[in-house]
């Protein structure tokens, strides 16, 4: 039997889905970890999503929209390791590209931790050239931050 991946739409009262996003995130990003209150606050400014093969929660997904600082929508999609490498990234991030796409915007920036080199392979596979690194005030590895004109 074969599970298909199912993108959910995490709302800042959907408990469990801000728990799995949580996990997700936090694993991936062990240097930035994000509280609860912090992910429910995005999940009301931002599209916050979490992949899921059956109940499973294996990746999950922010799209920002442009603002004043920064004109691209920003897509970042992430994927557990064990899941990587099996199409889901690609169906997680194309699923924010498209809403990305309805924000109007003719750019989008992904943002990825330096030490997530399987990130940065699949940002640079689907078109994203580096355009800055950030190191953030005590931390030794830096977000390098990626960007991609759309057609």
């Amino acid at each position: 039997m074969t599970t298909t991946l199912r993108i959910a739409h995490t709302h800042p009262a959907a408990e469990t889905e801000l728990l799995d996003w949580q996990h997700i995130h936090n694993t991936i990003i062990p240097t930035a970890p994000l509280g609860l209150d912090a992910i429910r606050t995005n999940a009301g400014l931002y599209r916050l999503d979490t992949a899921y093969l059956g109940d499973t929660p294996i990746g999950c997904a922010t799209v920002r929209p442009p603002d004043e600082d920064t004109p691209a929508a920003t897509v970042i999609a992430r994927i557990l390791p064990a899941h990587r490498r099996q199409g889901h990234g690609t169906a997680l991030y194309n699923h924010g590209l498209a809403h990305a796409r309805t924000l109007g915007v003719d750019t989008v920036e992904t943002i990825i931790l330096a030490s997530n080199t399987d990130g940065l392979r699949f940002a640079e596979h689907h078109g994203f050239t580096e355009t800055e690194r950030d190191l953030l005030p005590g931390d030794t590895i830096p977000f390098v931050t990626l960007a991609l004109r759309l057609a």
